[in-house]
């Protein structure tokens, strides 16, 4: 009988002829027949089924150790009652997917641990891909049905309050770890339940690491450091993916130690470091349709917090008014991230979420607010080899008649293309932003050649 049946009829133990069917087992003969995979995965289910009856449902899941150690306990003994031999391999191999079942997120834990993977996308249930240094690649990993799928969305959302049905088939959340996360189920997703994470780095990326991506240069570093200590409104425009929210987190790195920060997020993925740092989070409404507080809500209700710094994870609508007004009404050094295709573009959409506030106000009025706020746009792109890099650094100047003007102070220059990778730096136009005059007031001095000018600036 073959080892699809035997399992299917649940007869006879695994040996190690069955197993070289994966040629899992060096040493032994490989028979001419497919891969078992729907065998494993039903005594795999099997097994889980059996383990979880077995588990005493009031375990406290916090204490992972323990629960661990238990499940290893139990998953033995029904290996022994069940007379299932498998080769080591396997039986690790088994193991490990009932305890992500039971303790992590299913079939893509192993993709959360490998640090390598940047992003996962589920497709539905039998689709998962990953993006490792930039590029997207297929993967063999696969749920069992879209219920499967759905307990794990349900896993990663229930912790944070939300929740994700017919009546509301799309949600944000975020892991423990800060790693994004977003999922779209039925009918509105018409490939079955699509969940997509964000990974963050378990270690906050710092300014060696973007140097060494080739994301910013040395230069870049302190000349950004001088900007934040120095109280500029500073927007991080940029795609998706681009690396708006790392870049974010490194700016907010080089805020004096001694400054109350208060953070406001759509869904929560900030890393700062410092202690003084007030964490805000927007909440979706509930099944009734209430309790909804938004991120205009916070950043209102951030300016009564004695802030000194105010750090908004994205602004994506109404509550640009609110900040810009924060703004420029003492509460300068403020930090967001904003999604456009360049620094024009950035300001022109700013404009449009001003407008979705719901007041009738002149076009030209809402742009000299959008002058008169921000000091510095900082434009990310995520290249064509996956690599993300600041292309454009572009100071606010002020308005000419009813434009805004703009002067890019730093220009990424390409210089060719080596191995598939994109060459080329950041290179300084040569031209002096009026703020350095802030930096004078702040003490802060910077050599002469970060501007591409050969005087000496600040003394």
């Amino acid at each position: 009988m073959s080892l699809l049946k035997r399992i299917e009829a649940g007869t006879g133990p695994l040996t190690p002829v069955d197993t070289a069917a994966r040629g899992e087992e060096v040493g032994f003969r490989k028979p001419v027949i497919p891969p078992a995979r729907d065998a494993f995965q039903e005594l795999k289910t099997r097994v889980q089924n059996k383990l979880i009856a077995e588990l005493d449902p009031k375990m406290d899941l916090s204490r992972r150790d323990q629960v661990r150690r238990t499940i290893e306990e139990l998953f033995n003994t029904i290996l022994e009652q069940e007379d299932i031999t498998v080769t080591r391999v396997e039986r690790l191999r088994l193991f490990d997917l009932i305890v992500a079942e039971i303790l992590g997120y299913g079939p893509i834990e192993p993709l959360l641990q490998d640090d390598s993977i940047t992003e996962i996308m589920v497709n539905g249930p039998k689709k998962v891909y990953i993006e490792q240094k930039g590029k997207i690649f297929k993967t063999d990993i696969v749920f069992e049905d879209d219920a499967h799928v759905m307990r794990i969305i349900d896993r990663i959302i229930s912790p944070l309050g939300r929740r994700c049905d017919e009546s509301s088939p799309m949600v944000d959340a975020r892991l423990p770890d800060g790693s994004r996360v977003n999922a779209v189920i039925p009918p509105v997703s018409l490939e079955g339940p699509t969940l997509t994470v964000r990974k963050f780095a378990r270690k906050p990326l710092t300014t060696d690491d973007l140097i060494s991506f080739g994301t910013i240069t040395p230069e870049m570093v302190e000349f950004f450091k001088a900007c934040v200590e120095a109280r500029l409104n500073i927007v991080v425009s940029g795609g998706t993916g681009s690396g708006k929210t790392t870049t974010l987190n490194v700016l907010s790195g080089f805020i004096p130690a001694d400054e109350r920060i208060v953070t406001i997020e759509d869904a929560a993925e900030l890393q700062l470091r410092q202690e003084h740092w007030v964490r805000m989070e927007a909440r979706k409404p509930n099944i009734e349709g209430k309790g909804e507080i938004t991120q205009r809500d916070l950043v209102i209700n951030a300016l009564r917090m004695r802030p000194d710094r105010i750090v908004v994870g994205e602004v994506r609508g109404k509550e640009a008014l609110d900040m810009l007004q924060a703004m420029n009404t003492g509460h300068d050094g403020s930090l967001t991230t904003l999604h456009s295709n360049s620094p024009r573009d950035t300001l022109s959409r700013l404009e449009t979420m001003v407008l979705m506030a719901g007041f009738d106000l002149p076009v030209k009025a809402i742009r000299e607010q959008v002058s008169r706020a921000i000091d510095l746009v900082i434009h990310q792109e995520r290249l064509k080899d996956g690599s993300r890099k600041v292309v454009m650094v572009t100071e606010v100047q002020g308005m000419e008649g009813d434009v805004i003007v703009l002067q890019d102070v730093f220009v990424f220059e390409q210089t060719g293309i080596e191995n598939g990778r994109i060459l080329g730096r950041l290179r300084p136009t040569g031209i002096r932003p009026k703020f350095v005059e802030k930096f004078e007031v702040a003490n802060i001095y910077l050599p002469p050649n970060i501007f591409g000018v050969t005087e000496r600036l600040f003394r």
